[in-house]
């Protein structure tokens, strides 16, 4: 979404939502192996009926991929039209593409590449059985996190955070200990950094910045205010705005100028979603990082070296 697009966004009052948005443009197809990491991403904030489709196919890739576009409509209890709308926002030009793909996620899977499925923790597992199922979990997270990532958006936050005055990051409870995380690699290297978790001190420091700073808001949600608030007051006063979120099409998105979508993970009782999370925004910080620290690496390589020595006595 552009900027001018966005300030449409800024003039509405609070609690009120803009007309329907048209449906979005098609995003890169994603190959057969990384169709279902694509669906568990987006999945969520689809429409019900498009979700049926999504869940569908994911479940079911083999049996899917023989249906007809009124086959699938039929199975799902859809129309073809939500089909094929369900294909679009997957990436492809329309159910023919989606189908091919799921024929080739079918003989992923039946090759014995595919993921093992694992059934949720429970509070009589023993810990070995916790242990595997934790690293499944995990594993899938980072592997469905670097599925999705659009690797132009993230090159596009990597050169404006390389060449920026100031960089602010907001988040707040597990997604606050992500932006520490981030600032703190980024302070190493010699860039000027700051984690905001108080949301007073964030708004205040968001009004401070301007064109040629970068603000980033982590919110797994999308729609946590204590984020949300900054990264707008940013986004007004033309700093570059970026949002890490499993759901790209939420609020906080509304005055990203870049969006780096995580996972959406499986959540459980006993791994709510600030476990499930929290491994898939640790991947984009890191890549984000990595990503800066080649860009500058002139300047990072020897900010880095110091810092070590600065600290190596504490290690002794």
């Amino acid at each position: 979404m552009t900027r001018d697009v966005k300030e449409t966004f800024s003039a509405l009052p609070p609690g009120s939502s803009p007309d329907p948005a048209p449906p979005p443009a098609p995003a890169a197809p994603a190959a057969p192996a990384a169709l279902a990491a694509k669906v568990r991403t987006m999945a969520p904030s689809m429409t019900r009926s498009m979700r049926r489709v999504a869940e569908a196919v994911a479940a079911d890739p083999a049996g899917c991929a023989a249906l007809t576009v009124t086959g699938l409509a039929r199975r799902t209890g859809t129309s073809e039209a939500t089909v094929v709308r369900t294909a679009r926002v997957l990436g492809y030009p329309g159910y023919r593409g989606l189908r091919l793909a799921l024929a080739g996620l079918a003989a992923h899977q039946q090759s014995g590449r595919g993921p093992a499925l694992t059934t949720d923790i429970t509070v009589d597992d023993p810990l070995a059985d916790v242990v595997a199922k934790l690293a499944h979990d995990e594993r899938q997270t980072l592997a469905d996190t670097a599925a999705c990532l659009d690797t132009a958006q993230l090159e596009a936050v990597v050169g404006a955070t390389a060449a920026a005055r100031r960089v602010d990051v907001y988040g707040v409870g597990a997604s606050g200990l992500v932006a520490q995380d981030l600032t703190q690699k980024l302070l190493r290297i010699g860039l000027v950094a700051h984690a905001h978790g108080d949301p007073h001190l964030a708004v205040t420091n968001a009004v401070q910045l301007r064109a040629g700073d970068v603000a980033v808001a982590i919110t797994h949600s999308g729609t946590t205010g204590d984020v949300i608030e900054p990264l707008r007051a940013a986004f007004e006063r033309g700093a570059t705005t970026v949002a890490i979120t499993g759901r790209p099409d939420s609020a906080v998105t509304q005055y990203a100028d870049h969006v780096l979508t995580t996972s959406t993970a499986r959540e459980s009782e006993l791994r709510p979603a600030a476990m499930s999370s929290r491994t898939g925004q640790l991947l984009v910080v890191d890549c984000l990082f990595v990503g800066v620290a080649q860009r500058t690496y002139a300047t990072a390589g020897p900010a880095l070296a110091a810092s070590y020595e600065a600290l190596a006595h504490r290690h002794r």
